[in-house]
């Protein structure tokens, strides 16, 4: 195609008018369709991030099931049998990975998400995308090792004979959903942040750190009860230790995944509890689509 073609074809194509938030103000649909015309470069940008992840490595995605397997045997020797963490948690091993593989999931959206845009900053500064695309783009990396990590935690389930009822699984779809929900929330702001405060990836560490150990992932509900009751703190403390997010989501991947589990087990009401959580979720998802939308038309320029 020689440059008069070229600059004919231009011509034909119409004028696009970007508002100072970097939304395509003349396009009908909102952000949503236009996230869905670029949804062939979203896929891209995935893959490109899952390849990255172990370029140049002999075994390459045989990692992806390497690592949690030895996390796995990690936790489970250090703190399983050293540190006595099994005592009264039957069948600790698939208690604890199945919360770790919900965390991890989580944990794997907020990280790529907060870093997403800073590691961008090449295509940013030269064309216009949605910026909401590289935030996903990461979400979907941690989608396919959530999925990688969730077919070794079934199949060891069904080893350990630890599944419970056929019914119970149903659990597995509104927990993923609320963990879905809040860190897509919480990564699309701290994707924005972090573009203004550098500070915020390394805080990011800190606060995923004590979230991990917030959760009962290592230890259970139960025992988090006892230790209110026996430490004479207030009922409304445990009610504040259960309406985390991350929290919830673990115990209903417990609930279905976890076969030995009483009633003593979960809160009253945890579907109720979930459905309050998601909703909540929901309008912070929103918020910070619209935090991110004020911010990021000087990314170029921070970046």
């Amino acid at each position: 195609m020689d440059t008069t073609d070229r600059f004919a074809r231009l011509a034909r194509e119409p004028f696009i008018v970007i508002d100072d938030t970097g939304v395509r103000s003349t396009q009908t649909g909102g952000k949503i369709r236009e996230i869905l015309r670029h949804r062939e470069l979203l896929g891209l940008l995935v893959r490109r991030d899952l390849q990255a992840r172990y370029r140049d490595s002999f075994l390459g995605f045989l990692w992806t099931v390497i690592r949690p397997i030895v996390q796995f045997l990690m936790y489970y020797i250090v703190l399983g049998q050293f540190l006595r963490a099994a005592q009264g948690i039957d069948q600790f091993a698939i208690y604890l990975f199945s919360g770790l593989t919900l965390f991890a999931f989580f944990s794997d959206m907020v990280f790529g998400s907060t870093g997403s845009i800073v590691g961008n900053a090449g295509l940013i500064k030269k064309i216009y995308l949605p910026r909401e695309i590289f935030p996903l783009a990461a979400i979907g990396g941690a989608g396919f090792m959530f999925l990688i990590q969730l077919a070794i935690l079934f199949f060891a389930a069904v080893i350990f004979r630890a599944l419970p009822e056929p019914s119970q699984l149903l659990w597995f779809f509104p927990s993923v959903l609320l963990v879905a929900v809040w860190g897509l929330a919480i990564g699309l702001f701290l994707a924005a942040a972090n573009v203004y405060l550098r500070d915020i990836q390394y805080l990011t560490e800190v606060i995923m750190m004590l979230a991990m150990w917030a959760s009962p992932i290592v230890y259970s509900w139960s025992m988090v009860t006892d230790a209110i009751s026996r430490l004479g703190l207030p009922a409304w403390t445990i009610e504040i230790y259960t309406a985390n997010p991350i929290t919830l989501g673990v115990l209903g991947f417990h609930r279905a995944f976890w076969g030995p589990g009483g009633a003593g087990d979960y809160p009253d009401h945890l579907a109720l509890r979930m459905l309050i959580a998601g909703v909540i979720g929901l309008v912070l998802l929103i918020g910070a689509q619209r935090v991110f939308t004020r911010l990021q038309g000087n990314f170029a320029q921070e970046l």
